[in-house]
């Protein structure tokens, strides 16, 4: 059973950071890699789960810009495995109208994986019931620094004037400008941070620190982070007494 009432506030778009998957396998004394294995089958459910509760987006941290710096065995793994996800995934986004796209520095990423992310992305373009991304050679500081190199490119062929340029108009250069900002971020595994993650999508969103590795990580779970994030206040800057007022004109 679930935690969470069909009528309380929801978010509409949520982020994960999939922690835990190397620990988990120590702890089980499993060999090394199939935590990210078993790490793997526990997206499919929360998949559903989010499109059930009619979330918007669900963004999720596969592999970071730093994760190169893994052992090599590692890395080869965490690719085939991503291969894997995308051509399990193509199928079941077909079946449930949910939208797969990529976001992260794609040249660092073989030619043949580069491939089947851009061939997933067409066949799944039109879906609207959610947008499911994966964030492959990701990082935060990278999205903002590349958002900025296409900016001062748009500047000079005079697309658009240095006095145009405000948050909001640089925001459009962000991965995932067409979606709502991250509402709530959830990282499993038990670290307070967020680890270069869609840091200007998630300047006000939520956070949800959990000590449960990811592989562990359940529909409850992801239900009770949906309580948690109902019963708090959103202000952006604003305060309590202002929020209140807004509720009752409205």
């Amino acid at each position: 059973m679930t935690l969470i009432e069909d009528n309380q506030h929801l978010p509409k778009h949520v982020a994960i950071i999939m922690d835990g998957n190397n620990r988990f396998a120590k702890k089980n004394q499993m060999p090394k890699g199939d935590g990210h294995r078993e790490g793997k089958n526990i997206l499919d459910p929360i998949v559903e789960f989010c499109r059930t509760k009619e979330i918007q987006a669900l963004t999720v941290f596969a592999f970071s810009s730093e994760n190169w710096n893994r052992p090599e065995y590692e890395v080869n793994l965490l690719m085939q495995l991503l291969e894997d996800t995308i051509l399990e995934q193509i199928p079941r986004m077909e079946k449930y109208n949910i939208a797969l796209r990529f976001i992260g520095d794609r040249s660092r990423l073989s030619t043949h994986l580069q491939s089947l992310m851009l061939q997933a992305e067409e066949r799944t373009a039109s879906f609207t019931s959610m947008t499911l991304t994966i964030a492959i050679s990701y990082g935060g500081m990278w999205d903002i620094a590349n958002a900025a190199k296409q900016l001062v490119k748009d500047v000079e062929c005079k697309k658009i004037s240095v006095d145009e340029i405000d948050e909001q108009q640089f925001a459009q250069y962000v991965c995932l400008s067409d979606l709502p900002p991250v509402d709530l971020l959830i990282r499993t595994g038990g670290d307070y941070r967020i680890s270069n993650f869609l840091l200007w999508q998630t300047a006000y969103a939520e956070l949800y620190f959990t000590d449960t590795l990811w592989p562990e990580f359940s529909v409850d779970e992801m239900s009770k982070a949906f309580s948690v994030f109902s019963s708090r206040e959103r202000r952006f800057g604003k305060t309590s007494e202002q929020i209140q007022q807004a509720k009752l004109e409205n």
